[in-house]
């Protein structure tokens, strides 16, 4: 029996899986539960067809509903939802059902030599992915809901939505949880209000109290709605402040997660690298860099890397590419903008590249480009960073 390529189009509750010999020709074809008794009786099977001979296991997603079979499987190669879309277009038929994208997924397994191996990560890098994925939502729901909270009192009370920055201000909710309206502040007044303030640990209280007696002092008319709308602000911005709770409490548990890992110490040693950015990159390269390869596989997996944009006789033009891992390159991007600005030698080489022409944008991506050589380095090389020039001859960002 020759050697076999097994593509599986993962789901949520169920799998389809597919399995070709060299040829290309199909010897197992089925839908399988995503369950851990079918999916061993499965990969069982799969093993025997193939009589000690080699199997290449390849799949569509990298986790979520994936994760039993991956954990099960052998060695896992893995194909992008976005690549088997467009490879469908180049087999038989415009049809698309689950057993062609498994067949396409196989057969693109069997011909090409570039796609990834799935690694079994680290429970850190797990517990990382987790928990910085849960911190995207949570300020994703905070942005949401300061949003909403603004465009509610501007339909009634425009003086005091312009009073405050209600993404910074603490104290501007914790008033809003008591006052909501120009009424009310006119009637507690401002003595009262900053004591008010003061008992919920607000600082400031008394500028505070100003400006929101200032706002109501310039609105005497009451708005239809502005009883239930007051309500609703009030809902908002206890929600607001109870996100922010939350986020805090995942912040301390990325960065008590983070500092176990074996190389936090290194990432954190390099200018703009705090524990949350340095948490992001274990999460999103599964703390395991030798399965990357190379630093300019890195660049190129974080969008950092230039590809070219030649045709006929014209040549030499780059062009930033499309296809990258938005997470990873906001990684390197915004650890570059905070060392630009608090490092000295990262604020030098930003200066150079602005004094070259660049634009800030490109400026920063030049020194991200720069930095993720340097902290591969130094993971690599089990190091912490220091301005001084290494021995190797990298020049330090």
């Amino acid at each position: 029996m020759p050697q076999l390529w097994a593509g599986t189009d993962a789901g949520k509750s169920e799998h389809h899986c597919t399995v070709i010999d060299a040829e290309g020709e199909r010897t197992l074809s089925r839908r399988v539960a995503n369950d851990e008794t079918t999916l061993l009786e499965l990969i069982g099977e799969i093993l025997d067809l193939s009589e000690g001979e080699p199997v290449t296991w390849a799949i569509d997603l990298n986790a979520g509903g994936a994760a039993l079979l991956i954990a099960h499987g052998q060695k896992v190669l893995y194909i992008p939802g976005r690549t088997v879309h467009h490879a469908s277009g180049s087999y038989r038929g415009d049809g698309k059902t689950d057993a062609k994208d498994a067949y396409v997924i196989a057969d693109q397994a069997r011909m090409r030599r570039d796609l990834h191996p799935l690694q079994e990560q680290d429970e850190i890098a797990v517990d990382l992915r987790i928990l910085t994925a849960r911190r995207y939502d949570l300020t994703a729901d905070r942005t949401r809901a300061i949003n909403r909270l603004r465009a509610q009192i501007l339909e009634y009370f425009p003086a005091l939505e312009r009073a405050f920055n209600y993404s910074t201000s603490k104290a501007a909710l914790v008033l809003l949880t008591g006052y909501q309206t120009p009424a009310a502040l006119r009637r507690i007044g401002q003595s009262r209000l900053a004591g008010w303030l003061s008992n919920r640990k607000v600082r400031n209280a008394q500028a505070v109290a100003a400006t929101a007696l200032e706002a109501a002092q310039a609105q005497h008319t009451v708005i239809p709605g502005e009883r239930t709308a007051a309500a609703m602000v009030r809902t908002l911005a206890a929600g607001v402040t109870a996100l922010d709770e939350e986020i805090a409490r995942t912040d301390a548990l990325i960065e008590e997660r983070f500092r176990e890992h074996e190389h936090a110490v290194a990432i954190t040693s390099m200018p703009g690298m705090g524990s949350l950015l340095g948490a992001e990159f274990i999460a999103c390269t599964g703390g395991n860099l030798d399965a990357i390869g190379s630093s300019g596989r890195l660049a190129g997996i974080a969008g950092l890397a230039p590809v070219p944009k030649d045709s006929g006789r014209i040549s030499g033009n780059m062009r930033r590419p499309h296809r990258y891992h938005r997470r990873l390159l906001r990684v390197f991007y915004l650890s570059a903008q905070v060392a630009a600005r608090c490092c000295p030698t990262s604020r030098t080489f930003y200066e150079r590249k602005r004094g070259e022409g660049k634009s800030h944008k490109q400026a920063v991506l030049a020194f991200a480009r720069r930095r993720l050589d340097v902290l591969w380095a130094l993971i690599r090389d089990q190091r912490t960073f220091t301005a001084d020039k290494p021995q190797r001859g990298l020049a330090a960002a």
